[in-house]
């Protein structure tokens, strides 16, 4: 979901992304004017800094926020998955979704790039300069940096993967302590997220200013080429999502067993709705009302709906690790069997905390922990964020479109099975 509220969660205080998109736009014409003049090494001295202080202070909650969303969703994860055989067989659709649609950008996307490479000043414009390959680790290396033998000190290093299993694992051992221990643990959590979204939104707050100053000075360097890296950043990440949104048809008529014309027609009012709000929360009323329109039962769209906006994001896996390679080919980091291998199994895990957040903090909860878990430098997601408002569109609409197949799904696996609504 992309704009949507968490009842769970504290308001959020930030700017609609317009102005950040304004910002950034801005910066880049400003960079330009301003490039080989005279007066760009006194501006730069200027908003560099700004730049990097508002990058930094994007980047010091990933940590704790990716540990607290993940201990809270996989609890709930775990509480759902008793909850009965319908909740059980909903689970297990998500996941064969998530994995589909995460594994079709890890064989995907690098290919595509190969194909339709990032233009050289693009490259130059978005990573800073030329790239220069990086070492690529062994893959006893690699098996051995899945645990790290101090929690403490893997942070400090932003040792992402084996963190994420630690708390993967911390997670799994809350829901197994008496319900006293269990529910003070989770509330600790609660309260740590809430915590984090406070100065993320106060972070976000202020995003105009660093985007503009980050994107002055991308432009300076680079001219035009910015534009251009941002323009296939866009269409790329983007497809992945069209790609998600148009296998949501496939499996409303291979799993729902439902006529392609009638889907496309009851699901298109609530695309539109998606589209017009970019907000999977505000789409739910037509998304129920597409549900009734396909002849799914009530009581599986009133469970399996509410259930697909607070936990599923179909797109997310998906076009959050299509970002992560990009960024990978901008920065000529190496792109391996096991860094993919990692990348895919951080954008599966991650997708769990999202919790309904807004797509600005969204991207950075999800997508710098893949990116650092491959080794990716993280720098240039400052820059991204500011143009997220046009691929959270195809974010939207993807979802929505695979929460009616998958609901419909699940509805007709209970008419073949009756035993699943027990």
């Amino acid at each position: 979901m992309a704009k949507g509220e968490n009842s769970a969660s504290p308001p959020l205080i930030t700017l609609p992304a317009g102005w950040t998109f304004a910002a950034l736009a801005a910066g880049l014409a400003l960079g330009w004017l301003l490039a080989g003049t005279t007066v760009i090494d006194p501006v730069l001295s200027v908003t560099r800094p700004i730049g990097n202080l508002w990058l930094r202070a994007l980047q010091m909650t990933i940590i704790p926020l990716v540990a607290a969303l993940l201990v809270m969703g996989i609890s709930g994860l775990v509480a759902t998955a008793r909850a009965g055989r319908m909740a059980r067989r909903t689970l297990l659709m998500f996941f064969v979704v998530l994995l589909g649609g995460t594994l079709l950008t890890a064989l995907a996307m690098p290919s595509l790039l190969d194909w339709l490479p990032v233009p050289e000043s693009a490259r130059m414009a978005l990573a800073g300069g030329p790239s220069t390959p990086q070492a690529v680790p062994g893959i006893g290396d690699f098996i051995e940096a899945l645990i790290a033998p101090n929690v403490i000190a893997a942070a400090a290093e932003t040792a992402m993967l084996p963190l994420i299993i630690f708390f993967t694992l911390f997670a799994l051992a809350i829901t197994r302590l008496a319900a006293e221990q269990r529910d003070l643990l989770i509330q600790l959590f609660r309260a740590l997220a809430h915590a984090m979204l406070v100065i993320i939104g106060w972070v976000l707050r202020i995003a105009p200013i660093g985007v503009f100053a980050l994107a002055l000075g991308v432009a300076a360097q680079s001219g035009g080429g910015a534009i251009a890296a941002l323009t296939h950043y866009v269409a790329l990440v983007a497809a992945f999502g069209l790609a998600v949104m148009l296998a949501a048809y496939g499996v409303a008529v291979g799993w729902a067993r439902l006529p392609l014309l009638r889907f496309a027609r009851a699901v298109f009012p609530a695309q539109a709705v998606a589209l017009s709000t970019q907000s999977s929360l505000a789409s739910l009323p037509a998304m129920l009302t597409s549900c009734r329109d396909l002849g799914v039962r009530a009581t599986t769209a009133d469970f399996v709906l509410p259930l697909a906006v607070a936990i599923f994001r179909a797109t997310s896996p998906a076009m959050n690790l299509a970002v992560a390679i990009y960024v990978a080919k901008l920065t000529g980091t190496a792109i391996t069997p096991a860094t993919l291998a990692a990348g895919v199994a951080v954008a599966m895990v991650t997708t769990v905390g999202s919790v309904s957040l807004p797509g600005t903090v969204t991207f950075v909860t999800s997508i710098g922990p893949i990116a650092l878990a491959m080794g990716v430098p993280v720098e240039p997601l400052a820059l991204l964020v500011a143009v997220e408002m046009l691929p959270d569109i195809m974010r939207t609409v993807g979802n929505v479109t695979m929460d009616v197949a998958v609901t419909a799904s699940v509805d007709a696996r209970v008419e073949r099975d009756p035993k699943v609504e027990n």
